[in-house]
């Protein structure tokens, strides 16, 4: 069972690169976020956190209502517990994925590696372990949403070659001449390697400016794959995302230019 009360000092979240401005997350709308547990006093107790907070708050006790919830009420965050009956937190993530990118946080017991990737790999954001504290979980959802909104219109076309163009305003590549849609993390990731200007960055350098502090190194291998995944025309033999063994990853651009 979660810690109920706060403990501890605050944490720093992590800048991003340029895809995003700074912005107070409590400010944004009045969408509500979205707490899915089947455990009532962990929904209460979420509940009463993020209101204490400012945030409106709407609740779900299980995945199918949740995708009900989501469906109507677009929330602009959802915490989504892992083990739940009847349609638990990976499947409603993975049917929620079908057509909504709406940043989710899951809340899980479980603590094992191959847990944690495959809730990355069906498109978190993040991945709380329980019994958690209160106020980690405020802190992380407040990061999660100064990653994913408010973002900077007017950034340019990147062209990286006549096969390849990014669009971080709109959050969208061209790809042989098709669009190809980027989630918020991944046009940060994208970025970031790309604004290093063919210098290798480490893990935790990807990390830091990517996601901030107190993150999984599992969160960039995972991103890396995805983006491979749209842009390389081979992603087994990769051609734009280079790894140099034991040092980290580079972007390989040699003819990007802002538009």
């Amino acid at each position: 069972m979660p810690n109920l009360y706060p403990t501890g000092s605050p944490g720093r979240s992590g800048a991003a690169a340029t895809c995003h401005k700074s912005m107070d997350v409590n400010t944004a709308s009045g969408r509500p976020i979205l707490v899915v547990d089947d455990e009532r006093n962990i929904r209460k107790a979420l509940e009463l956190l993020f209101r204490a907070s400012g945030y409106p708050v709407i609740e779900a006790e299980d995945g199918e209502a949740a995708l009900r919830q989501i469906e109507e009420l677009g929330p602009r965050l959802v915490l989504l517990d892992v083990e739940m009956p009847r349609l638990d937190g990976f499947e409603t993530l993975r049917r929620l994925r079908r057509d909504s990118e709406v940043p989710v946080i899951l809340l899980t017991v479980r603590n094992e590696d191959e847990d944690k990737d495959r809730g990355l790999q069906l498109g978190a954001d993040d991945y709380i372990t329980k019994p958690f504290r209160t106020e980690e979980v405020l802190l992380r959802a407040k990061a999660v949403l100064r990653r994913t909104e408010r973002f900077l219109p007017g950034a340019g076309m990147i062209r990286v070659d006549d096969r390849l163009q990014f669009h971080p305003d709109r959050q969208y590549l061209m790809v042989g001449g098709q669009q190809v849609s980027l989630r918020p993390t991944e046009c940060r990731l994208l970025q970031t390697l790309i604004n290093a200007n063919g210098a290798v960055l480490s893990n935790q350098q990807l990390l830091e400016l990517v996601w901030g502090p107190g993150y999984d190194e599992s969160q960039v291998r995972v991103y890396i794959n995805y983006l491979r995944n749209k842009i390389e025309a081979d992603s087994s033999n990769p051609q734009y995302i280079i790894n140099v063994r034991g040092q980290g990853y580079y972007f390989e651009n040699p003819g990007a230019a802002v538009a």
